[in-house]
C-alpha cells in the first residue's frame, strides 16, 4: 500500500498533528514502508505458532514475602480526627 500527500495530510489532521508541507513526501515514503512491512508480516502463516507471553523461558525471581516494618496503625491513628474500627473517617466530598 502506498500513501500519497493527501493521505498524509488526512492522517495528520485526524491525529491533530501539525506537519510542514516540505516534510509530507518523507512522511508518505516512511509510512508506505511501514505499511509494506505490515503486509509482509501479515502474509506469514502463524497457524502452528503457540502464543507466548515472553520470548525467553525465564522465571521471575521474587523476594520472600516477609514483614519488614512494625504495625504502627494505632500510633498513626492517634493523630486522626475520626477513627472507627481501625479505619480513618473522612467527610463526604461527592454527593
Amino acid at each position: 500500500m502506498s500513501l500519497d500527500s493527501a493521505d498524509v495530510k488526512k492522517i495528520a489532521h485526524l491525529a491533530r498533528l501539525a506537519v510542514d508541507e516540505q516534510d509530507i513526501p518523507g512522511y508518505a515514503h516512511n509510512l508506505s514502508n511501514i505499511l509494506a512491512l505490515v503486509e509482509q508480516m501479515s502474509a506469514v502463516s502463524t497457524d502452528n505458532v503457540t502464543p507466548m507471553a515472553h520470548p525467553l523461558d525465564e522465571i521471575q525471581r521474587l523476594r520472600d514475602d516477609v514483614v519488614t516494618e512494625n504495625d504502627q496503625r494505632d500510633h498513626f491513628q492517634q493523630a486522626a480526627q475520626q477513627v472507627e474500627d481501625g479505619l480513618y473517617l473522612v467527610p463526604q466530598v461527592i454527593e
